[in-house]
């Protein structure tokens, strides 16, 4: 691990604000508020892949990153944790996540710390974490977090329900292990779930978490 441990969002988010880039953040923050506790600063990055989409097309066909493409590629590479974020579109990953990951070197997220998430319009899709990301990232043989966390559209500024956690639990529990693997040590206690839940469910309407990311 470098000195500051670098951060990397992935997120394939095609709207502006974007429901999948306002998920990356929230678990980024998650994380650097779980390190922050351990007393270590974290430098974070954030890669919008639609960005990048005419140049990891470029790249697929011609077998040369152009250098928006380059720089990206290079900032997930020197990474010391990941957070990969993609919208679940016919049951599996965006096409242009799944670009990414293609155009980057198979040996480039060996025993890294990837974090896997993903946002879609109902929770019938929530499955695809485990049968198409965490299978994706297990083949490139990075380590992945127990905790993968799925927002549908309709979860976003709810209340927990009854044996349901809330989305604010999830994102806190992921972000925690995730912290746990940067920082190199066992579980944190407050990683494990909590029954004290209410603040972190706190619910923000959606509309207004969204025109917030909008203004950063």
């Amino acid at each position: 691990m470098t000195e500051t441990p670098k951060l990397v969002v992935v997120s394939a988010g095609l709207g502006k604000p974007s429901s999948t880039r306002l998920l990356g953040d929230r678990l980024a923050e998650a994380t650097r508020r779980r390190l922050d506790e351990r007393e270590i600063a974290v430098e974070a990055h954030t890669i919008e892949l639609r960005d990048l989409a005419v140049d990891i097309a470029h790249n697929l066909v011609t077998g040369f990153p152009p250098p928006a493409l380059r720089a990206a590629i290079d900032t997930v590479v020197s990474a010391d944790a990941l957070i990969v974020v993609s919208p679940i579109f016919s049951a599996s990953y965006s096409g242009l996540f799944k670009s990414f990951f293609d155009v980057l070197d198979n040996t480039a997220l060996i025993g890294k710390p990837v974090l896997i998430a993903a946002t879609g319009g109902t929770a019938r899709h929530s499955l695809a974490l485990e049968h198409a990301l965490r299978p994706l990232f297990a083949y490139l043989r990075a380590t992945v977090v127990p905790t993968s966390v799925y927002v549908a559209t309709d979860e976003w500024g709810a209340a927990a329900g009854e044996g349901v956690e809330g989305v604010g639990t999830r994102i806190a529990r992921a972000g925690g292990e995730l912290a746990d693997l940067v920082a190199g040590s066992p579980p944190h206690p407050a990683t494990r779930p909590s029954s004290a839940t209410t603040a972190i469910d706190e619910v923000v309407p959606f509309a207004e978490q969204l025109a917030a990311l909008g203004r950063g």
